[in-house]
């Protein structure tokens, strides 16, 4: 892999894992018992969350299809998550080869998964980091090469600022990653809202990942989404349910089905 060795980690697979847990919504396989009781009690909670992580998922496919097709040659993706189909390499290499791209993670399993992925794929690499310490990775050895930051950089925070639950600190997170974005970056975000969730649902479902890798998770309504893209030109049609963002195929419209929503959209740095 195109980065340092990787430290001797130690996965513990009694303690549920977002990464994991989201694989197993999306119905992939990497993930133990404890990842897939979690996310069946978020699912008990919360009927459509694998609507949720599809409609995610697919958002960021048409995001990144859209910055590529714009002239972005740069990504970096904070919380990449576990490999699945269509990853931001593939789809913006797929409109321009020569699109450069940092996924970061702090999960074992997701490192793993990704060095192996990127094996082959000298302008894509993986780096360990926690997007709770933004300096760290911006000044990270692997992404000051990988990345020209005099150039515009599309930054991809998708389904992760929820696990943030201050939010003093997710908007110093957010400050700190877009502050060495020239004009021409973008910056891409989703985010769980609570939807028609009562209170004791959301207490519930905090519960859930308040024993996960994350340590916690907290909705944020419409403006508070809003708020991490202030200051940036917000792209058409605004912050929105993400099914409702420049849709270009036929996604789950949820008809109803109680539960929480995913919000999002993208800023242009001008």
């Amino acid at each position: 892999m195109h980065e340092e060795q990787a430290p001797a980690w130690v996965v513990d697979p009694g303690r549920p894992s977002v990464a994991r847990m989201y694989d197993y919504y999306l119905g992939g396989k990497d993930n133990f018992a404890a990842d897939r009781e979690a996310a069946e009690k978020i699912i008990s909670i919360l009927p459509n969350a694998r609507e949720v992580a599809r409609t995610n998922r697919a958002f960021l496919v048409r995001a990144v299809r859209h910055l590529a097709r714009s002239g972005i040659r740069q990504f970096l993706d904070i919380g990449t998550g576990l490999p699945t189909q269509e990853n931001v390499h593939q789809v913006a290499q797929a409109v321009a080869p020569e699109s450069r791209v940092v996924y970061v993670d702090n999960d074992p399993i997701v490192l793993v998964h990704a060095r192996a992925l990127l094996a082959d794929n000298p302008r894509s690499i993986v780096i360990d980091g926690d997007m709770r310490k933004p300096e760290s990775i911006l000044g990270h050895p692997g992404v000051r090469t990988h990345l020209d930051f005099t150039r515009p950089v599309a930054l991809i925070m998708l389904a992760v600022l929820h696990f943030v639950t201050d939010d003093a600190e997710a908007a110093h997170v957010v400050g700190a990653f877009r502050k060495p974005l020239v004009p021409g970056s973008h910056l891409v975000v989703s985010h769980i809202t609570r939807g028609d969730l009562d209170e004791d649902a959301v207490r519930r479902g905090r519960d859930v990942y308040t024993a996960t890798t994350a340590g916690g998770i907290v909705p944020r309504t419409a403006a508070q989404v809003l708020g991490f893209l202030d200051g940036l030109h917000v792209l058409e049609p605004g912050v929105v349910p993400l099914h409702r963002w420049r849709p270009d195929t036929v996604e789950p419209e949820w008809n109803g089905v109680p539960g929480g929503d995913i919000l999002g959209g993208v800023g242009l740095v001008t």
